[in-house]
């Protein structure tokens, strides 16, 4: 297999690769253009509040807390005191209104979103926060169980973005080393090893995403479903992200392959090919070589000639005794 031949075996894992890096930044974009309704399906975590309800007889709040929500003390019901819907995503959160306030547009099909916060390393969503419920007595509307779970979302939060930087990263090397690969098998042994990185954080980046959010949506919908909140999991991010991760294990298998197999050496130089290869090749002699020599009977063109006559014309006289152990015979007399 010459460099053709190791050219499309590198080619494919190469594609592969560029594949999940480019899903994997795809799956960044969200929330980063309000203007763009694409970029608007990628989130992680959606609250709806547009049908929120508290009542004020059953809830012991400050009066503070329920006129925010634009909820009077003798009424149960919130109309325009927050967004209809809160998108969070990999920096930042977005939010907005249902577009006529109907039922299929709460079904995530006519999200108008109005607002985007500002990128945020190590982004977190805090309602508290969000809402404006700083310095109240949110604990009480919340209740202990959502509390507490904010607080573990906030610090797995960190560790899912560390694991997407290194991710993004290992996977950029990948392709950069992916280069090498082309000429020697060891540069596919090196593809190999930063592949294996590259695809230990992207699914430990989509396994942390799924667990965390999985986990939050259910809180929100047990603590909160009492005032009517809603929180729900993101279709379309998780499925880019479950695509990255199969792209890149696939990519990893493939420079492994590369790694062992399509070698760049062509046959016919290393002298393993057909006989047409071999016929232009001849061996260099090298010092103090045995050769054979033609024999002396056969003639120039290498054919046996008849076989020679051996003692012919030779007298045999009587010799007598031997002259000597060392005259094996000898001739007559002249």
């Amino acid at each position: 297999m010459g460099k053709v031949g190791r050219f499309a075996c590198i080619f494919t894992p190469m594609v592969l690769t560029l594949v999940s890096l480019g899903l994997l930044i795809a799956v960044s974009l969200g929330g980063t253009n309000k203007g763009n309704d694409g970029l608007n399906k990628l989130w992680f975590f959606r609250a709806n509040t547009s049908d929120i309800q508290v009542n004020a007889t059953e809830v012991n709040v400050p009066d503070s807390i329920l006129q925010y929500f634009n909820v009077n003390v003798s009424s149960t019901a919130n109309t325009t005191g927050i967004y209809d819907f809160y998108h969070v995503s990999l920096w930042n959160y977005c939010a907005g209104d249902f577009d006529n306030n109907n039922t299929a547009s709460k079904d995530n099909t006519n999200d108008h979103v109005s607002f985007c916060s500002k990128h945020t390393n190590y982004f977190w969503f805090n309602p508290v926060e969000v809402w404006g419920l700083n310095q109240t007595a949110a604990d009480q509307l919340f209740g202990k169980e959502l509390t507490a779970g904010l607080k573990a979302y906030r610090q797995v939060a960190k560790w899912m973005f560390v694991a997407y930087v290194v991710a993004i990263i290992a996977t950029i090397v990948e392709v950069l080393v992916g280069f090498f690969a082309l000429f020697s098998r060891w540069g596919s042994l090196a593809t190999t090893i930063v592949s294996s990185i590259s695809s230990l954080f992207i699914m430990g980046f989509a396994l942390t995403a799924t667990i965390l959010y999985a986990t939050l949506t259910g809180t929100f919908n047990t603590a909160l479903k009492k005032y009517n909140i809603h929180a729900s999991v993101g279709r379309d991010i998780f499925v880019l992200l479950w695509l990255a991760v199969a792209f890149s294990w696939a990519s990893g298998v493939f420079w492994l392959f590369s790694s062992c197999c399509c070698s760049g050496r062509s046959n016919k130089i290393k002298g393993y090919g057909d006989n047409a290869g071999r016929k232009g090749m001849k061996a260099e002699r090298t010092p103090y070589t045995y050769e054979r020599v033609q024999s002396p009977f056969l003639g120039q063109s290498g054919n046996a000639g008849p076989a020679p006559s051996y003692h012919q014309n030779v007298p045999m006289d009587n010799m007598g005794p031997k002259a000597s152990a060392y005259e094996p015979y000898r001739h007559g007399e002249p």
